[in-house]
């Protein structure tokens, strides 16, 4: 199954001296650009002056990219103030997780009213086709949850790398698009964000013949228990034990409470990880749900943030028939 992404050489860039851009300034409330790059030399010209210009105006602004891409940043640094960094490999190994768990975890610590800088590269070439379509739904709920906001996202992707239906995919998840080249932005002629959204909302591959467990509210304890040990069996190492009890916990009870008072489980190894799915009759209906970061003061709410904050990666499917939730965990 095609990822969109394709790898090119041994990962090498060719450098060469150009001009720099001028940095994209922020251009309303919130603005989420794609920076589409071909070379180091274009990805260092296009989010350094980014990076810079948020500094010399004071504004907050955090890097969270690849490791491999941290260290050109860190390179063209050196003992100078730098901005916040964070390896996206681990951060947003989940993309269900990179909203709550990074952009918005940044964001939303930073003072009222203050206009926020953020560099977030989701895509790398390594990235599989369950995790590809998930990065696209990510860039597109993205818009959604900084809607009105102080903030300018900047997105680097590697063209060279990208498949043309990845090239499509950030031209309808990104409302700019900044070519690192020219140093020029401009509006995108394809951005439609619902339409990604609806597109990659689609019904996960099969389910192999293996352990399935019915549930409903009296069976809720001992499902997870159940679920629980066959984790174990699988491989699944005892310190993430916790976490996958825990997700279980989680979603059988959101199909208790909300997916019709029943709901299916069933758990398998998949290429070195454990894989958890919880089927239920509910329809979710709120795009951003399980990447919306909780309010401190409220109670309950959280169960599908969890889940993307403990696994490894997460996939759903909704609609009137049904929701399904996936989710790995690496053994």
């Amino acid at each position: 199954m095609d990822s969109g992404v394709r790898g090119d050489g041994d990962g090498r860039f060719p450098a060469g001296p150009r001009e720099p851009p001028e940095p994209p300034d922020p251009l309303g409330p919130f603005t989420h650009l794609a920076l589409l790059y071909r070379d180091e030399r274009e990805y260092l010209d296009g989010v350094l002056p980014f990076v810079r210009g948020a500094l010399a105006a004071g504004e907050p602004v955090i890097v969270a990219v690849p490791a491999e891409r941290l260290r050109l940043i860190q390179d063209e640094f050196g003992t100078d103030p730098a901005p916040r960094l964070v390896d996206m490999r681990v951060a947003g190994r989940n993309p269900g997780r990179i909203i709550p768990g990074v952009l918005r975890a940044f964001a939303d610590t930073q003072p009222p009213g203050a206009q926020v800088r953020i560099v977030g590269e989701p895509m790398w070439a390594e990235r599989t086709a369950v995790e590809y379509a998930a990065c696209v739904q990510h860039e597109a709920l993205v818009n959604l949850s900084f809607e009105g906001r102080r903030a300018t996202v900047l997105c680097p992707y590697d063209i060279r790398a990208l498949a043309p239906q990845a090239v499509a995919d950030v031209h309808a998840t990104h409302p700019m698009i900044l070519d690192a080249g020219s140093g020029r932005a401009r509006d995108s002629d394809s951005y439609a964000p619902d339409a990604a959204l609806a597109r990659y909302n689609e019904p996960l591959p099969p389910v192999p013949d293996v352990l399935a467990l019915a549930f409903d509210a009296e069976a809720l304890g001992e499902t997870r228990h159940l679920a629980t040990d066959e984790g174990a069996r699988l491989g699944l190492p005892s310190a993430r034990l916790p976490d996958l009890a825990l997700a279980i916990a989680e979603l059988t009870t959101n199909s208790v409470v909300h997916g019709g008072g029943s709901g299916a489980l069933r758990l398998w190894a998949e290429d070195g990880f454990v894989v958890c799915e919880v089927r239920d009759k509910g329809h979710l209906t709120d795009p951003l749900a399980g990447r919306r970061p909780a309010p401190r003061a409220r109670r309950g709410g959280r169960g599908l943030l969890l889940v993307n904050l403990l696994a490894d990666l997460v996939r759903l499917h909704t609609g009137p028939g049904g929701t399904t939730v996936r989710c790995w965990f690496r053994r």
